[in-house]
């Protein structure tokens, strides 16, 4: 295929750039000149492998405050590589469709194509200045307004006039371009003052619409507006922290904005876009498609929504954080819904990773599907987190509480189980007697550590038979020494078994117990923190 490529000049210029001797740049552009794929690559296969190339960062929306398809840093290096490969990218369109992540990226490419439909993204930080467009931005954005070719619009800013300078050639004056083939929209502030983008939406037909974010202090149309422009929404997310009560969706506004929009895969509703009133009405809305559930809020408002939707077997994932205001009422409310979550679905009856962490203010339990290479009939994990929210800490926090809704995980299949506490670990390891995997963090090693109670009805038993990996962090130990943990070790390998151990702590272990402790398991680590 074409001539040889002349090794021996790429490798002593590679010598040059690694000893750092002459111009780096120009050192490189010479030896990418000598490689085949400079001359031989047809242009148009070399400015898709350019596009591809722009890979975005990607954080989901769901799962973050923001989410913003940005360019990882260096992502247009290859424009340095020879005089060639930039006179391609410069007639590859596709390559300027994104402006870049800030005002100054936009202001160096929002000249370098007007054909390709935009992706017009602000990842903008607190440290941001606070600028208008200048005349030729705006003059840019209004043109692609114009024409239709306005893709995705995802903006984020602490900065006020910012947004409103860009929101504003979004929708000029006299008319031209309703932002019709708007994909994608997603609108973030984080200041105090509020951001009017009201005008945006009247101005949007928002008909082919697929993702709608709204999150921060934002002056929005009517909700009843929002339902009869938007019909084909796969994920909605709405985090308006700071409009009033009284402009908040009612009950049958959010379920009619739920059913317009049917094909919904991911729904994330924080407290504030929950409704207040209960309409008292029994209408259900089926969500067939739904992938990703997130809630949070106040419970009863909480779980008043959630029993108006008809949620799929096939969710992959379930976010739920409620605020309880009394720790009795936790229970009647949660329990069931976390049984017939766990029940239902099949993939949950099969290896689960559980992680638990219990304080005064809260409670966490998460399980998913455990990995494992020899299961091929679950592509994706299905995963759920619960978290019960205390209005006020309550000291010791009930145990039996913590032990009862742990005990709605199918536990006959946990294998792996992380906690960062030991409440009631007897009770808690002999429900759950298969697990393989434990790690626990902030814990004190004490007297009968990991052991049953030698007068109780487990005695003389393992509380972890099944075990084979120990992993513990930040632990303490109460006697002073290593000898409660040595102890636990002779007690869990007595028949033979074999595990390993992995420990992070304050305390260098002596010399003599880490040879007693690698005489008693297969495999083991140590590390401190100095």
């Amino acid at each position: 295929m074409g001539r040889e490529i002349n090794t021996h000049s790429i490798r002593a210029l590679e010598k040059q750039i690694a000893e750092g001797k002459g111009d780096i740049i120009e050192l490189k552009r010479a030896r990418n000149s000598l490689l085949n794929i400079s001359t031989h690559v047809p242009p148009e296969i070399l400015g898709y492998i350019f596009t591809c190339s722009l890979a975005r960062e990607e954080t989901h929306l769901l799962y973050s405050q923001s989410r913003f398809d940005g360019l990882r840093k260096g992502s247009y290096n290859f424009l340095l590589v020879c005089h060639h490969w930039f006179e391609v990218a410069s007639r590859t369109p596709e390559l300027w469709s994104f402006w870049g992540n800030t005002l100054q990226d936009w202001k160096k490419r929002h000249h370098l194509s007007r054909t390709t439909p935009l992706d017009l993204v602000l990842d903008g930080g607190i440290y941001d200045p606070d600028e208008s467009l200048d005349r030729s931005l705006q003059d840019a954005i209004t043109d692609r307004v114009v024409q239709g070719a306005i893709r995705r619009v995802h903006l984020s800013s602490y900065r006020r006039n910012t947004l409103n300078s860009i929101i504003s050639s979004l929708t000029p004056d006299g008319g031209g371009g309703r932002n019709e083939n708007i994909e994608s929209n997603i609108l973030q502030t984080r200041g105090f003052i509020p951001v009017d983008v009201s005008k945006f939406f009247a101005r949007s037909r928002l008909s082919k619409l697929r993702m709608l974010g709204l999150s921060g202090n934002l002056q929005i149309p009517s909700w009843d507006y929002l339902t009869s422009r938007t019909t084909l929404l796969t994920t909605l997310a709405l985090d308006i922290a700071e409009f009033p009560p009284s402009s908040s969706p009612s009950t049958s506004q959010m379920l009619s904005m739920l059913s317009s929009n049917s094909n919904l895969r991911h729904l994330m509703l924080p407290e504030m876009a929950l409704p207040f009133d209960d309409d008292g009405s029994t209408f259900q809305v089926p969500l067939r498609e739904l992938n990703t559930l997130s809630l949070r809020g106040d419970f009863r408002r909480l779980f008043a929504l959630l029993r108006r939707l008809v949620l799929p077997e096939s969710l992959d994932s379930i976010f739920i954080d409620g605020l309880y205001r009394t720790v009795e009422d936790v229970l009647p409310i949660l329990g069931p819904y976390m049984r017939n979550h766990f029940q239902r679905d099949p993939r949950f009856q099969d290896r689960l990773q559980v992680y638990s962490s219990c304080s005064p203010n809260y409670i966490v339990i998460s399980a998913r599907a455990a990995c494992n290479h020899a299961i091929t009939a679950v592509p994706k994990p299905p995963s759920a987190r619960f978290t019960v929210a205390l209005a006020e800490p309550i000291p010791d926090l009930p145990e039996q509480l913590f032990i009862d809704l742990v005990a709605l995980v199918p536990h006959d299949h946990v294998v792996s189980y992380s906690a960062n506490h030991m409440k009631r670990s007897e009770e808690l390891f002999f429900m759950m007697p298969n697990i393989e995997t434990l790690c626990l963090s902030e814990v004190k090693v004490s007297k009968g550590f990991l052991r049953p109670n030698p007068d109780g009805p487990h005695a003389n038993k393992k509380l972890l038979p099944s075990l084979r990996s120990l992993q513990l962090e930040d632990i303490t130990l109460e006697s002073g020494d290593w000898g409660d943990l040595t102890a636990y070790l002779v007690h869990q390998t007595s028949d033979n078994q074999i595990i390993s151990l992995k420990v992070f702590s304050d305390s260098r272990m002596p010399p003599e117990v880490v040879d007693k402790i690698k005489g008693l398991v297969g495999e083991f680590a140590h590390e401190y923190y100095q």
